[in-house]
């Protein structure tokens, strides 16, 4: 288990922490010594970064490269990796939030099957922070089936079935590739997003610029995450879900709410991005990976 710091610098005991629990379950840990160097608020310069990034999927040893924390800063890193160096050498690789303009890259340039899951100095350094199912099969890169039957997290927004790409992750880092080189390709896909701690009407402005962008045109069904602490401080007489089908109620696509990956308050179920995914929503919810997320 290869470990990288692609975006900001995290803490020493929370790092160790994670690791612990890496070897608790069986896998042997590496990584580059450079991986605690701090630049501001990044993991070191934007090079060291990287460099680090492309070794560890180069290196015969790694088998699978996990993310130690996002934050900020991995979009430094797009215009400075050889992306064919990495097609080239395809690991296991996961990691969500700020990680998410990484992990769409790779799929979009490379076809790179990436993870939407725990990490390293987050969600392994804590109690109960990962869902074991959806890691395990992740790392046998089995098919896992994600049904959520009697989860009262999971809520069908509107109702419906539909098949396409599973795509996606942290709304914040979406939004903010539009109008670059690195812009997001949501055509036939089932669309994954996730925020924390962001205001009902930031994820308002966000959802309508996507609108507006063309980019929910193509997209076959919606599944939105535990949204974590997006709430209006104080009163708040609406709720998020109301927000949210402002935007995207009249697309005529299946819209569901609380599927528990990334930024989540416990269990952070690992998601397989870039392949065949099957939504049923009705009464309950059921996601079905049609297609084996193979390295």
């Amino acid at each position: 288990m290869g470990i990288v710091a692609p975006a900001s610098y995290f803490l020493r005991q929370d790092f160790d922490a994670g690791c612990d629990a890496l070897r608790d379950l069986g896998y042997k840990v590496v990584f580059e010594e450079s991986i605690f160097d701090r630049d501001l608020y990044f993991a070191g310069s934007a090079e060291r970064r990287a460099r680090e990034l492309e070794t560890m999927f180069v290196r015969s040893d790694v088998n699978a490269v996990l993310c130690a924390r996002g934050g900020y800063g991995a979009s430094y890193l797009l215009p400075l990796l050889d992306i064919q160096k990495l097609a080239a050498n395809p690991k296991v690789f996961v990691g969500y939030s700020d990680i998410t303009s990484l992990m769409m890259h790779f799929q979009d340039v490379a076809g790179i099957v990436t993870f939407h899951g725990p990490m390293v100095a987050k969600d392994f350094a804590k109690q109960d922070g990962v869902e074991t199912g959806s890691w395990a099969a992740a790392m046998a890169a089995a098919d896992p089936n994600f049904d959520f039957v009697g989860d009262s997290a999971m809520q069908v927004l509107v109702a419906g079935s539909a098949e396409g790409i599973l795509y996606g992750g942290c709304l914040s880092m979406l939004v903010a590739s539009l109008g670059t080189p690195y812009e997001i390709h949501t055509e036939n896909t089932v669309l994954f997003i996730e925020d924390v701690a962001t205001k009902p009407y930031q994820i308002d402005r966000m959802l309508l610029q996507l609108k507006l962008a063309g980019k929910f045109a193509g997209v076959r069904a919606i599944v939105f995450g535990e949204m974590l602490d997006c709430v209006q401080p104080g009163s708040q007489p609406y709720t998020l879900q109301e927000v949210i089908m402002r935007i995207v109620g009249d697309l005529g696509i299946p819209v569901v709410y609380g599927l528990r990956s990334g930024h989540v308050s416990r269990s952070n179920i690992t998601l397989p991005l870039g392949v065949s995914t099957r939504l049923q929503a009705e009464t309950s919810v059921n996601l079905t990976i049609t297609e084996s997320p193979t390295i």
